[in-house]
């Protein structure tokens, strides 16, 4: 599963702590093959806002142990669905909200989850849901890096908090 929530470090740091997770890796989705990144897309290409990729997270995970619907339901509660291009502070159609799906059934699911979130939010829901069509890793130090970089500003101001209410709503759901 494909999805971008605004910054990766904060959505990874939110999706590598639950049970049935094997793996989760920051990469960008969603932008052109060519023109102004041409291969794979560097980081200072990817938030000049030109190669319309967006900050996304792949994740592997066990549907046996924790299913698509519920990583979904997770994804839409823990970022801000219903600002356009914005999550917090971060600004650009590379900190957009987007699920990326690869085949009809997995459409089909995101479509399905949108509309059950709709009643917990005053605003509509504008995260997009896409067709997949390329993911490229992130550069190695964009990797695990809420838990490689814990005293960074960053991480103390925004994702630390996001994290710890993450873990209080959804505790049973938590990797030891």
């Amino acid at each position: 599963m494909i999805l971008g929530g605004g910054c990766f470090w904060c959505t990874e740091a939110i999706f590598k702590d639950l049970k049935g997770v094997e793996q989760v890796v920051s990469g960008y989705a969603g932008g052109y093959e060519g023109g102004n990144a041409p291969g794979h897309p560097t980081y200072k290409e990817v938030c000049s806002g030109r190669t319309g990729h967006a900050e996304v997270v792949q994740i592997t995970y066990d549907d046996a142990v924790l299913d698509a619907e519920t990583l979904l339901e997770i994804f839409m509660t823990t970022h801000d669905p219903t600002t356009l291009n914005r999550q917090g502070a971060d600004v650009g159609t590379m900190y957009r909200s987007v699920i990326f799906y690869q085949n009809e059934a997995e459409k089909e699911l995101a479509e399905k989850v949108v509309q059950k979130m709709k009643p917990l939010f005053d605003d509509p829901i504008v995260t997009e849901i896409t067709a997949y069509t390329n993911f490229y890793v992130a550069e190695d130090y964009h990797q695990n890096y809420f838990a490689n970089n814990p005293a960074q500003g960053y991480c103390n101001m925004v994702i630390h908090p996001k994290v710890q209410k993450f873990k209080k709503r959804y505790q049973e759901l938590l990797k030891n």
